[in-house]
């Protein structure tokens, strides 16, 4: 050895070679908010004008890769490649309807699936997304409520499921012009409101207006009825609530909407007299699920006016979509007719929804996946 190694040893220890995690251990930038982002940039020593370069790339240009990032130096892209990863749910199925639905089956990183529905009309294209894997409410006319609950999805699963979809109909950036994705409904898998946090930051997310920039005018929530969160919801969102009622008296809704045990009509009924927001300009929405002799006579009609007396408000009147197992029976499109001509005369908007999707599954009611038997099986090791 020669006699200055040691010295040059002493003087100069070259940086350990640290490899990058694994892909699936970093960060996933999809589902942080400004402030989680600003917060993984700052740690990294990064300046503030690049959170908010790399937050128009994810969400507003719809970036999976950093290569495409063009206006950062390229170096830093690849320092950016090392530490975070901007991820998808992963399509495991991918269904298309006679009438153009789009039904996409969704994997997450654990296994667990949710499936999300694209339903085109001819002045918009309406995304209903899931909150939850199954759902924790068991409503008796509803296959997803077959399903017992697994877990609540995380703000980056919600907002995925939106980035998917724009990912497979081609709309990035999201300013484009002319796009078919103009709507999205929380009425997939899962109670939304049970899932709140998770819920209201992916929304939030999803309104920034120098990201996805999608209107809160454009966003539904829909819920059973989980009677303390509904201010809440209205207060820090503004989004267009609706409501999954069903039945005019306590006695039909505790069967068929279990939830009505723990919140009954008139709590439920004054929650949405309250919503803050509401208005003529924007009414709530009342979703009514036809089942032939359970809720669908002319007293059941009369019933239901008296009920909303004073609330801005519109029906949607629901035929029931059978599935495997189904006690129900849809009522008949004369009984429909009848029903929503009561609700008209007295002034309320109560248009017959139109089954869309229903000869893949993915009709209102319809939505299930596999993970109850995932969750068996992990229970079972």
């Amino acid at each position: 050895m020669s006699a200055v190694q040691p010295l040059i040893d002493q003087i100069w220890k070259p940086e350990p070679v640290v490899p990058a995690a694994p892909a699936a251990l970093r960060p996933n930038l999809v589902g942080m908010d400004r402030a989680e982002m600003a917060a993984a940039f700052a740690g990294m020593g990064l300046p503030a004008f690049r959170m908010k370069q790399v937050w128009n790339w994810v969400y507003h240009r719809g970036a999976t890769d950093f290569e495409v990032m063009t206006n950062i130096a390229k170096e830093l892209r690849g320092k950016l490649a090392e530490t975070f990863r901007i991820a998808r749910p992963e399509v495991v199925t991918e269904q298309k309807s006679s009438d153009g639905t789009i039904k996409w089956l969704l994997r997450f990183a654990d296994g667990n699936e949710v499936e999300t529905v694209f339903i085109p009309e001819e002045d918009r294209g309406t995304l209903c997304v899931s909150s939850q894997v199954g759902c924790t409410l068991t409503c008796k006319f509803c296959h997803t409520g077959t399903q017992r609950w697994v877990r609540n999805l995380g703000a980056a699963e919600i907002v995925g499921q939106v980035m998917l979809a724009r990912d497979k109909l081609g709309e990035w950036p999201a300013s484009m012009e002319g796009r078919n994705f103009t709507n999205i409904v929380m009425m997939g898998m899962g109670e939304p409101l049970y899932n709140y946090d998770n819920v209201a930051k992916a929304l939030k997310i999803i309104m920034d207006g120098e990201g996805i920039a999608l209107s809160r005018r454009k966003i539904t929530l829909s819920t059973a009825g989980v009677v303390p969160a509904m201010a809440q919801c209205g207060e820090e969102l503004g989004v267009n609530l609706a409501v999954s009622l069903h039945a005019v008296t306590d006695e039909i809704r505790d069967q068929i909407v279990p939830l009505n045990r723990k919140y009954k009509l008139a709590e439920l009924i004054q929650a949405c007299r309250d919503y803050p927001g509401a208005s003529n300009a924007r009414r709530i929405t009342f979703e009514y699920v036809m089942l032939k002799g359970v809720n669908d006579s002319d007293q059941d009609a009369h019933a239901l006016v008296k009920l909303l007396e004073g609330i801005p408000a519109k029906m949607n009147l629901i035929p029931f979509n059978p599935w495997p197992g189904s006690p129900f029976e849809c009522s008949s499109n004369t009984r429909i007719d009848r029903f929503s001509k009561i609700l008209m005369a007295a002034g309320y908007a109560s248009p017959v929804r139109t089954t869309r999707g229903a000869d893949i599954m993915a009709a209102c009611g319809q939505l299930k996946s596999a993970s109850e038997k995932l969750k068996k099986s992990l229970r079972a090791e």
